[in-house]
């Protein structure tokens, strides 16, 4: 089981990254759903734009882009991609700190890969308790 930040064309400041990494195996076993590879990709609004259009057809600015890549559903084998600057101006936008905001989309991306959707209304509020209660758990460990 492996999972890999990358950063491309960006510089990030990933604090905890064996921690972090622990964490992310612990929600996805709190989830029910097994993991074998995920790789995060950090990058910039050009490059995940680049993204969403080629493989998603959106043209829109988005914080993450989330791929399941395996053939069994029960376990995952993904690739996470982040944009920095998104996150950095959501940050802004939501009076949290980048690390804050950072997380919440790192931890949105593996719950996408759990099965959480974010497409209703019900949908999104079921996300955000999820980020919510992660947020808590890690920065209740790591403070």
């Amino acid at each position: 089981m492996a999972i890999n930040f990358t950063a491309h064309e960006v510089k990030l400041n990933l604090k905890k990254r064996t921690g972090l990494k622990t964490f992310i195996k612990n929600l996805f076993s709190r989830e029910g759903q097994g993991l074998r590879n995920l790789h995060y990709v950090f990058c910039t609004d050009e490059y995940l734009l680049q993204i969403n259009q080629e493989f998603l057809q959106h043209d829109t600015l988005t914080d993450i882009v989330t791929f399941e890549l395996g053939e069994d559903p029960a376990i995952t084998e993904g690739e996470i991609y982040i944009s920095v600057d998104r996150v950095k101006e959501n940050a802004l936008k939501f009076k949290v700190t980048e690390e804050h905001e950072l997380h919440r989309v790192i931890f949105h991306g593996a719950l996408h890969l759990c099965g959480f959707k974010d497409k209703t209304k019900e949908q999104s509020a079921l996300m955000r308790q999820k980020e919510n209660e992660y947020l808590e758990l890690y920065f209740g460990i790591n403070s």
